[in-house]
């Protein structure tokens, strides 16, 4: 763990919500809204009502994960920024917790104006839900070093992309997550379907896609970083891998080089301060070279908030990525983050589509020595949809994989 303190920042490094509050639903209750209620927003949810906070979990569809638990639920279209606005005005938020892409930024950038809180600011939430916004940030204006990149918006200005970078890149859409809409083109003949691909797996309705010229890189990490009022805070690398851009499997501690960890936490310390407020960020960074010897780090994106990959520090960690968000953001010191023994985590994915599935093998799954199992109870799923995930500890980073993946494998899921 490393700490860094603010200094010579504009920004207020004061209370967030009040000296005292009530109980949930109570006149004096402090108020959470989470605009999207994934997996990722249900341990959000948790995390704030453990503190007392009251939760109203919003998202796109009925009986998302963090709707399941949360004190109150909407169904709003959240791309329409009217609806958001009667929302907030609604619910009367102290902080608005935005946990998913699709969303409309303008309405928040409108809202935070009039004195709303929004997490971690406005600003970044629009950065960094749009890659030719974050990516402009961190290499044009903060110069850090990332992979060469052309953005497109019709065909011919795609082709002439293709042609600048060559062969292999990485195609995606300019809002999407979880590697959705992502495609590596290795030749010509998979142009096409990597243009067709980002359109139709892209969130909000935004038709641009970033090209990427191909980065050769030892591995991919996130670097969780944490902006509170006692400092900015960084857990312990994660490694991850990933298939088609959408993570399988996280480890925690992943071993770095003590000169190439400093230089992905200036990376992270420098896009974080450039976005500012309070809250996680899931700092992506590439890691190329030898391992033996100082490597070269390049920035790739952040996300404001919970990193999916960072599922593993519910085990590995003393607070998880979620305690660590709900603490900054309210406003309440994060104190020292350890790490109790190497972890890892597993997904578990749908083979197939149903409106009603169901899960087996968890008996068997769970005699997995260290093991744990989160399953979301997502209502419906399609294929390769993430319904939960498998976490376990080992002596080594190895045996925690091998464990996670071995736990992932006994859950089947019933369509």
């Amino acid at each position: 763990m490393s700490t860094v303190f603010p200094s010579g920042s504009s920004e207020i490094w004061g209370e967030v919500l009040g000296k005292t509050w009530g109980p949930p639903l109570s006149d004096f209750a402090q108020r959470i809204l989470l605009l999207g209620s994934g997996e990722l927003g249900r341990e959000v949810a948790i995390e704030a009502m453990r503190l007392g906070l009251e939760v109203t979990a919003a998202d796109a569809y009925a009986h998302a994960p963090a709707m399941q638990i949360a004190h109150r639920s909407y169904v709003i279209d959240m791309l329409d920024g009217s609806k958001v606005r009667w929302l907030v005005e609604q619910v009367k938020p102290q902080l608005i917790v935005p946990e998913v892409e699709a969303i409309a930024t303008d309405m928040l950038l409108d809202l935070e104006q009039e004195g709303w809180r929004v997490i971690p600011t406005a600003r970044a939430t629009q950065l960094t839900m749009n890659r030719a916004g974050i990516r402009r940030l961190a290499a044009e204006t903060l110069g850090l070093k990332t992979s060469p990149y052309r953005f497109a918006t019709t065909v011919d200005e795609y082709h002439q992309a293709i042609a600048a970078l060559g062969f292999p890149c990485v195609v995606k859409p300019v809002m999407s997550s979880s590697g959705k809409g992502q495609s590596t083109v290795y030749q010509q003949t998979d142009v096409a379907s990597a243009w067709d691909y980002a359109h139709s797996g892209g969130r909000g309705r935004a038709n641009r896609v970033i090209i990427e010229g191909f980065v050769e890189f030892e591995t991919e990490i996130t670097l969780l970083t944490v902006r509170a009022q006692d400092g900015t805070f960084f857990c312990p690398p994660i490694g991850h891998r990933q298939v088609g851009g959408d993570y399988q499997e996280s480890w925690q501690p992943c071993a770095l080089h003590p000169e190439t960890l400093r230089q992905a936490q200036a990376i992270a310390q420098k896009v974080t301060e450039a976005l500012g407020g309070w809250g996680i960020f899931g700092v992506e960074l590439f890691i190329a070279g030898e391992p033996q010897q100082p490597q070269t780090v390049y920035f790739s994106e952040v996300s404001p908030r919970p990193h999916d990959t960072g599922m593993v520090t519910m085990v590995s960690q003393n607070m998880s990525e979620f305690e660590l968000h709900v603490r900054a953001i309210a406003g309440l010191p994060v104190g020292e983050i350890c790490l109790i023994q190497p972890g890892a985590s597993a997904v578990i994915l749908a083979p197939g589509s149903s409106e009603n599935p169901q899960f087996s093998g968890v008996a068997k799954a769970l005699q997995v020595p260290t093991s744990r199992l989160r399953l979301f109870g997502k209502p419906r799923c399609h294929q390769n949809r993430r319904l939960g995930v498998a976490l376990a500890l080992g002596d080594t980073v190895e045996e925690a994989r091998a464990r996670a993946t071995r736990c992932a494998k006994q859950v089947q899921i019933i369509l």
